[in-house]
């Protein structure tokens, strides 16, 4: 399956949710956002939002600094 991951194409080799694919990027316990085909996808929802084929993520997450 192909996606589009903040601009660029990026292969899976199986169906992800939004949890998934923030676990396979090392990025699952991370404050971030994510929107999915241009709306935000709500934190309660990443487990059960599926990714498809072509969908188009943008995925950011929140550095501290001071």
């Amino acid at each position: 399956m192909h996606i589009q991951l903040n601009g660029e194409a990026y292969a899976l080799s199986e169906t992800l949710s939004v949890a998934g694919l923030l676990e396979h990027l090392q990025l699952a316990g991370r404050r971030v956002a994510v929107e999915l085909n241009f709306e935000i996808v709500p934190r309660s929802l990443y487990e059960t939002t599926l990714l498809k084929e072509g969908d188009a993520l943008e995925i950011v997450h929140a550095i501290g600094g001071g």
